[in-house]
């Protein structure tokens, strides 16, 4: 009923949540030619306010991320509907995954639309060409593309959300950006937006090769907001320890580079390979490492030189444990730690590395880009900063408990495309 590629832990999720799949609104009549992207996002969704809104089951804070089953909950009342049925696998302790639309534009430049103008006005401006991604088709790199996603939103004014790449794309140097009609900023949904999500996407590194339903993103929704204050993490940290050792925290819990070889391998990390092959971004495990990336050793007590507009997978030193009362994100970037970029998946789900979900404790994933100059990197070296934010209520099952999740108790780990070396 859910579907083949839902794992008996998504079905449980679903059935504990009261998720089932249907269509999510039907397109007949008129509607055909309201979903084509007008301009007025209140032609789509009229009178929508006005529904009575109910709350999630067992919601224990009014502000906050909403986990599974409030997201659960926005589908049910059709705030998150979808020109195909939602699948229940979409579904993460507190994201949900969004699935491209059947066609592409590509782009001579990428743009947001502003206050004034919706995102398709824009587009047929910008357009080169429409790409058709039915039988599945390559994104190169160097070019910006524009997919128009299968989910559409009609918030309440009480609902904003925020988009971020999913672990897998930001793995391969893939750079996403959700946009909203009328929107003024890459990533953000504002309280009440009610239209389509449109995702900018541009392979940096390695071409891609997509489909209609290949998940590039994701999306958090949050009432109100409640990040933790410095005290606020102090505390979570002394009761059930963050991170490994002491927590420096300061505007938002830092992390340090690894640049201590593993003992299985004896590299630090890993250097992508420019004018490699395609990677279909659906295959799990299929493709040898060596034919994308390579292995980066460092000779005890040397820094690591980071070679200007190179990719690099690194890994941090402290393994995280998020609780399931909590959700965490990396900082936007900071110049003041050096000039580079770090980690395009800023989302951590509830349950990443912590204990009771099967983790012990999860070290992330370092997806680094030098800008400009070459930029020397030092073991323990800061290199970001998470913050937490609490969730309305616990999700009822975890990151990494029975999901398929691929990055629990993680250490120096590629994508999920790539077979282990």
């Amino acid at each position: 009923a859910y579907g083949a590629r839902a794992s008996s832990g998504q079905r449980a999720l679903a059935a504990s949540q009261g998720f089932s799949p249907r269509p999510c609104r039907p397109i007949t009549g008129d509607r055909v030619q309201r979903l084509t992207m007008t301009k007025s996002a209140d032609d789509l969704f009229p009178n929508h306010d006005g529904l009575e809104i109910r709350r999630g089951p067992g919601q224990l804070h009014a502000t906050g991320i909403l986990p599974a089953h409030g997201i659960a909950t926005l589908i049910r009342e059709q705030e998150i509907w979808g020109l195909r049925e939602l699948d229940a696998n979409q579904i993460q302790p507190a994201s949900l995954d969004l699935r491209l639309g059947p066609q592409a534009y590509r782009l001579r430049a990428s743009f947001l639309p502003g206050p004034e103008r919706g995102v398709m006005e824009c587009v047929e401006e910008l357009t080169l060409h429409k790409i058709d991604l039915t039988g599945g088709a390559v994104l190169e790199t160097g070019c910006v593309y524009l997919v128009p996603l299968v989910e559409a939103l009609a918030l309440s004014e009480r609902t904003s959300a925020s988009a971020n790449p999913k672990s897998s794309t930001g793995r391969l140097d893939v750079f996403t950006r959700l946009i909203t009609d009328f929107g003024t900023e890459f990533d953000q949904v504002v309280a009440g937006y009610k239209g389509h999500l449109y995702l900018e996407i541009s392979p940096r590194t390695f071409p891609i090769l997509v489909r209609p339903g290949s998940r590039l993103a994701q999306i958090r929704f949050r009432r109100g907001s409640h990040t933790s204050s410095d005290a606020e993490m102090q505390r979570l940290h002394d009761d059930i320890k963050l991170v490994d050792g002491d927590a420096d925290i300061d505007g938002g819990i830092a992390l340090t580079v690894n640049l201590t070889p593993d003992k299985e391998h004896d590299i630090v990390g890993y250097r992508a390979k420019r004018h490699s092959g395609v990677i279909d971004v659906d295959k799990i495990g299929a493709y040898d490492v060596l034919d994308f990336w390579d292995p980066v050793k460092v000779r005890p007590g040397k820094g690591l030189i980071l070679d200007p507009d190179e990719f690099y997978i690194l890994a941090s030193r402290e393994a995280l444990h998020i609780p399931a009362t909590h959700a965490a994100e990396m900082v936007a970037y900071n110049p003041l730690v050096g000039e580079f970029r770090v980690h395009y998946a800023g989302f951590f789900d509830p349950g990443f590395g912590a204990r009771e979900a099967g983790g012990a404790g999860s070290r992330i994933v370092l997806e680094v880009r030098s800008h400009e100059v070459p930029f020397i990197l030092e073991h323990g070296q800061i290199i970001g900063r998470f913050v937490l934010e609490r969730l309305t209520d616990r999700p009822a099952v975890l990151y990494g408990a029975g999901l398929g999740s691929n990055y629990q108790r993680q250490g120096l780990k590629l994508s999920k495309h790539l077979k282990a070396l």
